[in-house]
């Protein structure tokens, strides 16, 4: 199989022959940021929704973009013809530069790739995951950081407690896990956090999907408050919406995910699902 390809610094290239200067401060000093969008038999989907939060991020970490919006999603479509992949994700990073003293902000370096991406099967969703709960806020967390440190440093620990993912939390909230956004569902209520969360774009369109379903409240959750849930559910560009079966010692369910987390991620496909025909036919 030939090596994928990918953009950095205006040229498309073989994956292997990527590479960076050790002086980049992603590599000093972990400085840099990026999004992910999904493809779609060959469409991307939600792409302004992901340039919104890329520039967001690149604003508030002091990094400039030179691309316009529409040049990004210009080298997005050369990226795709370049490795005909119609089921993949879209990777776009923005470093913190060649520094010259391995601390100072220089001019980033722009690199994005293309890989194949595996959403989660209807047996994955009807078994839902467990998830392991950890007190841990992230820096900057409305901005989508490359750090993931924490994240990585637990993974070991998840293994040994047999869950899927991390749950993060202070003393007064729930946050989100690291690369998801959580939800409840209580008294008739959708639930999620409010802030100290990277706001996601799939958060975003089943909000908007559950308006017209039932009340949507975005608030601060308890812990313990969740745990009494009726139903919980992750989600994020590679796991849709996610059922959680357990947290920490409870278990929410045990034959299947409730109904308004089958409801909307049935909504959210029929969405997905319209917005590549629409695509298709421009």
């Amino acid at each position: 199989m030939s090596s994928l390809f990918l953009y950095i610094n205006n040229q498309f290239l073989p994956a292997t022959d990527g590479s960076l200067p050790v002086s980049d401060l992603s590599i000093q000093r972990g400085y840099a940021l990026f999004d992910y969008l999904k493809v779609v038999n060959g469409i991307p989907l939600y792409v302004d929704d992901h340039l919104d939060r890329l520039f967001h991020s690149a604003e508030q970490l002091h990094l400039p973009i030179i691309h316009t919006r529409e040049a990004l999603k210009d080298i997005i479509r050369q990226l795709m013809q370049h490795n005909h992949q119609p089921h993949s994700g879209i990777r776009i990073t923005l470093t913190g530069g060649n520094s010259p003293d391995g601390y100072s902000i220089a001019t980033p370096n722009l690199i994005i790739s293309q890989s194949p991406l595996q959403l989660p099967t209807p047996e994955a969703v009807e078994r839902g995951i467990k998830l392991m709960t950890y007190p841990h806020q992230r820096q900057l967390p409305h901005v989508k950081t490359t750090d993931y440190v924490m994240a990585i440093w637990l993974q070991l620990q998840v293994k040994e407690q047999g869950a899927d993912d991390i749950l993060y939390y202070n003393e007064a909230s729930i946050s989100e896990c690291p690369r998801a956004n959580i939800f409840m569902v209580k008294e008739g209520k959708l639930i999620t956090p409010a802030q100290n969360i990277l706001k996601g774009v799939i958060r975003k369109h089943v909000l908007q999907l559950a308006a017209d379903m039932l009340p949507v409240e975005e608030r601060d959750i308890p812990l313990q408050e969740l745990k009494l849930a009726e139903e919980v559910f992750i989600t994020s560009t590679t796991k849709q919406v996610l059922p959680v079966r357990q947290v920490d010692e409870v278990v929410l369910f045990k034959e299947g995910p409730g109904r308004i987390t089958t409801q909307l991620l049935h909504l959210l496909q029929e969405q997905q699902a319209a917005q590549y025909k629409q695509a298709a036919t421009v």
